[in-house]
């Protein structure tokens, strides 16, 4: 009988790398030293919305075709694990030059472990390249992670027994608990909240610098601290849950973000289509001029800036 269309997707894969145009460029994640492409695929919910298996394989194989080297997932997207497992049966065959950052939500440092244990399992690997502690929310939530013997630990001691490569922390609810994560604790990467739509900029001497009139945010508060502490930065929410998407073109408000002092973007694709056209975009990125990120972040600033950050700070990614 003929093969599967799984099958037939999974053999084909390096010949699409061939037909895939130019090169996607590359960006050093901070002080892991590693190389992976300025465009990450994200795993999260828009990622659940393949519904089919086959097509949420086939999605992942064509970003990897591509050029995207990054993937980016976590133990609670979808149901048992759902995102881990689809990827895992992909990497399965693609490990090779591909960088893997997943996530551990849970605060209890035993429910933490079952997690993590179970992300292994869907993923099908003794390891992974970057373990995130997912989304700190407050400086009460910071505080548990800190508490001796939890998920701060844990993560730790994980990276000793060899079981992550390296470590990080994400957050899009609060500016100042992921900023004070940042400068406690020696991460070697940190994921955030970025977009035109959440900070406003004036073009002072030597560039962009915040504008004190702009609530804090993530641009002005924790990424200068990675930057400090020469941390990997990947940036997420570049369309705000496609809340900037008619205010903006997509092209420009990827460009925004790329321009900014990060290494990659993760984007949620749920179709086939964004996927060719991010990964268009991406590749022929040129940073955006400051003067154009600042008319383009007063101007979407002035109308999202309050509804984002009250959005955000409840917003879970999980499926």
């Amino acid at each position: 009988m003929g093969v599967s269309r799984r099958t037939f997707l999974g053999t084909m894969a390096a010949a699409g790398v061939a037909a895939a145009g130019p090169a996607m460029p590359t960006r050093v994640l901070g002080k892991t030293g590693a190389k992976v492409s300025i465009l990450a695929f994200g795993g999260g919910s828009r990622y659940m919305q393949y519904k089919e298996e086959d097509e949420a394989l086939a999605a992942l194989n064509h970003a990897l075709d591509l050029g995207i080297t990054y993937i980016d997932t976590a133990d609670d997207y979808g149901r048992n694990h759902l995102s881990e497992q689809r990827i895992g049966k992909v990497l399965k065959a693609r490990r090779e030059g591909i960088f893997l950052a997943t996530k551990v939500s849970p605060r209890d440092p035993d429910a933490a472990s079952r997690s993590f244990e179970a992300s292994l399992k869907a993923l099908g690997m003794d390891r992974v390249d970057l373990l995130h502690i997912h989304s700190v929310t407050s400086m009460d939530d910071l505080a548990k992670i800190e508490e001796k013997g939890g998920v701060w630990d844990l993560v730790n001691k994980w990276k000793d027994q060899k079981m992550t490569r390296f470590i990080g922390i994400t957050g899009h609810a609060d500016p100042a608990a992921l900023k004070a994560a940042l400068e406690r604790h020696d991460f070697d990467c940190t994921q955030m909240a970025l977009n035109a739509g959440t900070v406003a900029m004036m073009n002072g001497q030597g560039g962009m610098v915040p504008n004190p009139k702009v609530q804090a945010c993530f641009e002005t508060m924790a990424l200068p601290v990675a930057q400090k502490k020469k941390m990997g930065v990947l940036a997420m929410k570049i369309f705000a849950q496609e809340a900037l998407v008619g205010q903006a073109p997509v092209d420009k408000l990827l460009q925004y973000t790329l321009s900014l002092p990060i290494t990659a973007a993760v984007v949620g694709m749920p179709k086939r289509e964004q996927i060719a056209d991010n990964a268009r975009i991406a590749k022929a990125f040129a940073p955006m001029p400051p003067s154009e990120m600042k008319r383009m972040s007063e101007s979407l600033s002035s109308k999202n800036k309050t509804a984002l950050d009250l959005w955000f700070r409840d917003h879970l990614d999980a499926c």
